[in-house]
């Protein structure tokens, strides 16, 4: 589907062949990204992989991300602290349960993602009722996704962009200066502790991107470092996706008990009755992870995923995107494709077992792609992969 969007040209990519066409066999062409002007205001886009062009510099940074960031090894040394995270949860929820109080799964999930993500980062938690700099950069986070998702007259004519005429631009601005000072006395007091003879590394994501900073400030300056450090934090982390995501889950398995049901028979054959369940033992919960798979489907998170860019006339099925247009990948619409799924509209978990061809979500099957596909695919794919079946099982096992 074309439309035209004030002076910009938009395809809107509907199917999972044609979607197959523009990630994957076309992807030289359509890597780049439309960057929206809040993006652009804030001036996120220069050192931010979501929406810098591919280049060497796009390179180095997606090297520095799978390599240091989210590699399996990585991710690995961190599991207590994420340990540490599921059994508070655990406790909050239980101590809500004793009081006779609602539980409000979407401000339970935020806060255990936010923290989740921001101990992988810090090693400290961001989502702290104590805290007041932790309150402040909750809030700033919440205020610049949310300009960031409004729709914008000026993405749709370029002319508006001085003008700023919905003032999206200028709170864009505010949220992510507020959210830099809150980075920036963050790493000053890193660099200060880290001048201790007696400092003990935390292998967090901070102490990694020092270090590559100390043995080379080309790769990563603080400027990069202070960037690279928020958009992780807003974007690739995707704290608002995961926990929405987890809140959708939890939402179908309660409109449907029999689900629910089998859910808590997993967890009660394979891992015993109230035990925590362990990151190790996902893989022997193949219910829970057909739930995710059926949540992703149904609901995913992003339901147009960001929007590529042709550098050039583009033939795709027998039809040219021009060179300039905007092209969205509508994962909402391939997730309720009739011609792919059965009863689409249905909450179906079961639909993902048993399959000869295992069907998952990092890009090599087009029916499911909430992380996108190609070289742009989310690089916090393995992050959250870890974090939402660890966290979706807590509220099935609950006392």
């Amino acid at each position: 589907m074309t439309l035209q969007l004030g002076q910009v040209t938009t395809v809107v990519v509907s199917s999972s062949n044609t979607a197959k066409q523009v990630l994957r066999n076309h992807d030289q062409f359509l890597s780049n990204r439309t960057v929206p002007d809040a993006i652009k205001a804030s001036d996120l886009r220069g050192d931010s992989l979501p929406w810098i062009p591919t280049s060497p510099k796009w390179r180095s940074l997606r090297k520095i991300c799978n390599s240091h960031l989210f590699a399996p090894k990585i991710l690995d040394a961190n599991q207590p602290s994420r340990r540490m995270k599921v059994q508070e949860l655990i406790s909050d929820v239980n101590e809500s349960l004793v009081k006779g109080e609602a539980v409000d799964i979407g401000r339970a999930a935020f806060k255990t993602t936010l923290n989740l993500l921001s101990r992988t980062i810090f090693s400290m938690d961001l989502a702290d009722a104590s805290s007041e700099m932790a309150r402040e950069f909750k809030e700033t986070v919440w205020g610049s996704m949310e300009e960031a998702g409004k729709p914008n007259w000026a993405n749709f004519f370029p002319i508006l962009r001085k003008i700023d005429p919905q003032g999206i631009r200028r709170r864009m601005i505010k949220h992510v200066q507020k959210i830099e000072q809150v980075f920036d006395r963050i790493i000053s007091q890193r660099l200060e502790s880290r001048k201790a003879h007696d400092y003990v590394t935390t292998n967090d994501m901070l102490d990694t991107l020092l270090n590559i900073s100390e043995v080379n400030s080309d790769d990563m300056d603080m400027t990069k470092l202070q960037h690279l450090l928020l958009v992780n934090s807003i974007y690739c982390g995707h704290t608002d996706t995961t926990s929405a995501t987890l809140e959708w889950a939890m939402a179908e398995l309660l409109r449907n008990p029999e689900k629910l049901s089998k859910a808590q028979q997993e967890l009660e054959k394979i891992i015993g009755k109230g035990k925590p369940v362990e990151e190790g033992d996902i893989a022997r919960l193949p219910y829970f992870q057909a739930i995710i798979k059926e949540t992703f489907r149904l609901h995913p998170a992003t339901p147009l995923l960001l929007p590529r860019k042709a550098d050039s006339d583009v033939e795709i099925c027998g039809y040219i995107i021009p060179k300039g247009a905007q092209v969205f990948v509508n994962a909402w619409a391939i997730g309720r494709d009739p011609s792919i799924w059965d009863n689409p509209s249905s909450f179906v978990p079961e639909r993902f077992l048993g399959l000869d061809d295992q069907i998952d979500v990092t890009g090599k099957n087009f029916e499911l792609i909430p992380f996108g596909a190609g070289r742009r695919i989310c690089p916090g794919l393995p992050w959250t992969m870890r974090i939402l079946p660890l966290v979706l099982t807590v509220w099935p096992n609950v006392n």
